[in-house]
């Protein structure tokens, strides 16, 4: 449990004392993890042992415990421990935002690129699809769901056992197509490893990072954190676009079976919406 939620749960217990130093770590924590013991007394208006004791209470080996803890709590961003209310003043800012992120992409992937991991994928026996974490795994499924419209056969996968345990049982005619936001994503990095050692090729999604070091292909993304911390971030668009970009090339050097695939998807569904407009195939 991290420092500032044991203050949270155990304030109501301590002694005035100490609440008068609870109180200024979460007022500032930056400056709690930055000062001395001598000028976080003088501020909170108490004695050295208040602080010492405290350090106890919230189960810290000692004071230089405490302050360690509160240093990787404020290493997360001020803007995560002010309690001041903020509103979200216009609804075109989440458009804006998507926007923005997909303008500083733009371009980043090139045709050359997408091409050559579409020609690893449609080469291949069979894709594998990695991502974990709250997009990746979305979009693992996601890029699955457009693959098999297009004849290529593809599972995603999104629990780290499973990614290591099909990573070792790959052939060498398969390829990995690896996604992450961060391009540090341990798990699905271990695993990309596990299938490039068997023989797999590797397609990476991601930022400049290590997984994009031991990619075959590498089909470039930048993120961009926002300060406005209660908007879900806008960089997992790019993504998705990323994911299209491919699926569209594989569609293309692969028409006349893409085709023969979605015009079935489209009849099938057609007759089970009992109408022939142009809603999206498949969603």
């Amino acid at each position: 449990m991290d420092i500032l939620t044991r203050i949270a749960q155990r304030y109501d217990h301590m002694r005035p004392a100490e609440q008068k130093v609870a109180d200024l770590i979460r007022k500032d924590v930056n400056f709690a993890s930055r000062c001395g013991i001598h000028q976080i007394a003088e501020q909170a208006g108490v004695s050295h042992a208040s602080i010492t004791r405290l350090a106890k209470t919230l189960d810290c080996q000692n004071v230089r415990d405490l302050k360690l803890q509160l240093a990787q709590a404020a290493a997360v961003g001020e803007r995560f421990h002010n309690e001041q209310h903020v509103e979200l003043q216009d609804m075109p800012e989440v458009f804006q935002s998507i926007q923005d992120i997909l303008q500083l992409n733009n371009g980043l992937i090139t045709k050359e690129k997408c091409i050559e991991a579409a020609e690893l994928i449609l080469a291949a026996n069979h894709s594998l699809v990695f991502g974990v974490g709250g997009g990746s795994t979305i979009f693992a499924q996601e890029c699955q769901h457009r693959l098999f419209r297009l004849d290529v056969k593809s599972n995603a996968y999104s629990d780290p056992m499973l990614m290591r345990m099909t990573a070792a049982s790959i052939d060498t005619n398969d390829v990995v197509i690896c996604l992450s936001l961060s391009g540090k994503t341990p798990d699905v990095f271990e695993s990309a490893k596990i299938a490039k050692d068997y023989g797999a090729k590797i397609i990476a999604i991601c930022p400049q990072a290590e997984l994009a070091s031991i990619a075959d292909v590498h089909l470039p993304i930048t993120t961009q954190e926002m300060d406005f911390i209660y908007m879900p971030s806008a960089s997992r668009y790019v993504l998705l676009a990323a994911i299209d970009m491919l699926a569209s090339e594989v569609a293309i050097k692969n028409q006349r079976k893409s085709r023969e695939k979605l015009r079935r998807i489209k009849l099938q569904l057609d007759e089970h919406r009992q109408s022939a407009d142009r809603t999206p195939l498949g969603d």
